[in-house]
């Protein structure tokens, strides 16, 4: 009896240990964090600092004769005391990140000078400022925000939210539902490398992704929590299997997502209805919107699709995959298209 006692009190300060051990352990974690995004928005500021003062010296031209000397003068200087941090060229992008955000109290804080230095790139200046606060709501790093400027995200979504929209003033009268717009088309799986021209299997592209379930989400959006694969159905014996379900809870609603290997057939759509309508029926929950269903498919027909649901359908979407990373110049070919089709 002793021994089983004694037993339990072992068992009972190793659990108090490891818990009063994970408690230290959080505070110690919270103050590293604190004290990195501190010394990173320190950093931030006093790197746009510096560009305005390299503006004000140089004015509007810091390669003509007199700002490259300054700039060389002010690299040597600065590397010799302060670190290689500071070479002509990165004093040129501090110039630049002056230029670029011109408010310093816009800067955001959670966001480091990598993710600036990326957000430099984007030219446009409201393409840059959705990539800066979706950075922020979403937590990107730097690796994943610039992953999201190389498959023209921005556009992607734009591209998404005019889908019917033939003149402004239709956005204005009948505005797109908020379901619509965290629908891309198309979606960029290049995280998967997948063989090119291969064949393989609905079920293999399925593996893929859950393999790769992080950068899907990532694709997918802000919001998604992956809930189930090959959701199982059952009606009068007849068995069903949803290929992947995943949970919004900014929409607050179950999004399912069907893949197909070959191009896009009605009856994919009416399936895909089918689902739609199980999981508002049965499943959902008390304070959720209704469900969304994504046929990830090879290829599609906007008309097909258009013929296909009901007029007004806001549940039912048909999306495009593509397997890899496309340049820039296919990518928007290949919006242009999208958009032209959605015209006819």
């Amino acid at each position: 009896m002793k021994d089983v006692m004694k037993e339990k009190n072992l068992v009972s300060t190793k659990e108090n240990q490891e818990k009063t051990y994970q408690s230290i352990r959080g505070f110690v974690i919270d103050a590293q964090q604190k004290i990195y995004s501190a010394v990173n928005t320190a950093m931030v500021i006093a790197y746009w600092e510096i560009g305005e003062q390299i503006y004000i010296a140089c004015g509007e031209n810091d390669r003509a004769a007199y700002g490259k000397q300054l700039l060389q003068y002010l690299s040597e200087k600065l590397v010799k005391e302060f670190g290689k941090g500071f070479s002509v060229r990165n004093l040129q992008m501090m110039r630049k990140f002056y230029l670029t955000f011109s408010n310093v109290n816009a800067l955001r804080s959670e966001l480091s000078w990598t993710h600036y230095r990326i957000l430099m790139k984007v030219t446009d200046e409201q393409a840059r400022n959705y990539y800066m606060e979706e950075a922020v709501k979403s937590g990107w790093s730097s690796r994943q925000l610039e992953r999201q400027i190389n498959t023209m995200y921005y556009q992607r979504i734009m591209a998404s939210q005019n889908k019917d929209s033939v003149a402004s003033e239709i956005q204005i009268t009948e505005p797109k539902s908020e379901y619509e717009k965290i629908i891309k088309d198309p979606y960029i799986l290049e995280f998967l490398d997948l063989p090119a021209n291969a064949h393989y299997y609905e079920s293999d592209l399925e593996q893929a992704l859950i393999d790769h379930l992080q950068k899907f989400l990532l694709e997918l959006g802000r919001g998604f929590s992956f809930v189930a694969r090959q959701k199982h159905i059952n009606f009068d014996g007849r068995h069903f299997y949803i290929d992947l379900v995943f949970y919004n809870y900014i929409l607050k609603c179950f999004v399912l997502i069907d893949l197909k290997m070959t191009d896009l057939t009605h009856q994919d759509l009416g399936q895909m209805q089918m689902y739609v309508n199980y999981y508002t029926r049965e499943l959902m929950n008390e304070g959720d919107n209704p469900p969304i269903g994504i046929v990830l498919c090879a290829d599609k027909s906007d008309t097909l699709v258009r013929y296909t649901l009901p007029e007004g359908n806001n549940q039912i979407y048909a999306a495009k995959y593509l397997p890899y990373m496309p340049t820039e110049e296919e990518l928007r070919r290949e919006l242009n298209l999208n958009d032209f089709q959605k015209l006819q």
